[in-house]
């Protein structure tokens, strides 16, 4: 068994550790100053050369139960004023007046440790209303279609044009509809409130077609952009931040 540490910031470590469990890592630890990810075979030069932009320290390790470990790693969290994210292992009791949001970290992106994706979590918590119809572009793991549906939402749509975060967010989502495709694929004036938690870059190529979607009064959520690359073509209502990331709250 060997161990491999990655240096990175944690605003890094929700893609980082999706693309490790990927890889087969068998636990996943926060440390000081980055992750350190525990491999039972494999070879560590090649994961030293694939991560190199992370200034891997290879390690050799005894043998330890690092499934514990890594279920240690990944505490309830609190977020806004509605959400308590708990991975579904935990036996923790819910906060009082909060909803229970399960989500097993390292499935596909959006495990809610991620700013961008807290801050999403904390817009809709602001904006959904009993009844609403809410489409969530880029779902990934579909955490924020999840969210939408414990806020009260009457009808959610997701979808992704990622086919393996469509697969891993399935079984997750139930009923949920949710499909292999982006926003062009739905029908014009369906949508209460839109989530789109993806980057600066791609917001602004969907621009058209999140008007197309939105009802009239709708509300336009985006986020997955740091604060020095903000989206051009929109004008926020309001605007959360968080360690560095923005979310847009718009509304037509």
């Amino acid at each position: 068994m060997f161990s491999l540490f990655l240096q990175c910031s944690p605003a890094d470590n929700d893609n980082l550790s999706s693309e490790l469990w990927e890889l087969g890592t068998c636990g996943i630890q926060e440390e000081p100053g980055g992750l350190r990810a525990f491999f039972d075979d494999g070879e560590p030069l090649e994961l030293v050369e694939r991560f190199r932009d992370c200034e891997p320290i290879p390690r050799q390790e005894d043998s330890v139960d690092w499934e514990q470990v890594s279920r240690d790693a990944w505490p309830p969290l609190e977020i806004g004023e509605r959400f308590f994210l708990v991975p579904p292992w935990r036996d923790d009791l819910t906060p009082a007046g909060r909803l229970r949001l399960e989500m097993t970290p390292g499935m596909a992106c959006g495990t809610g440790h991620h700013p961008a994706t807290q801050l999403c979590l904390e817009a809709l918590e602001r904006t959904v209303e009993h009844g609403d119809t809410v489409v969530d572009i880029g779902a990934g793991s579909g955490i924020l279609s999840v969210a939408a549906r414990l806020l009260g939402a009457g009808l959610v749509v997701a979808c992704d044009i990622d086919g393996e975060a469509v697969s891993a967010a399935k079984e997750r989502l139930g009923t949920t509809p949710l499909f292999a495709g982006s926003a062009d694929a739905l029908k014009e004036a369906i949508a209460d409130v839109i989530v789109a938690n993806i980057s600066s870059a791609a917001v602004e190529a969907l621009a058209q077609e999140f008007e197309r979607i939105a009802k009239p009064h709708a509300t336009l959520i985006i986020s997955g952009f740091p604060e020095w690359d903000p989206p051009e073509y929109f004008q926020p209502a309001s605007e959360l931040k968080k360690a560095g990331w923005l979310c847009w709250i718009c509304a037509y």
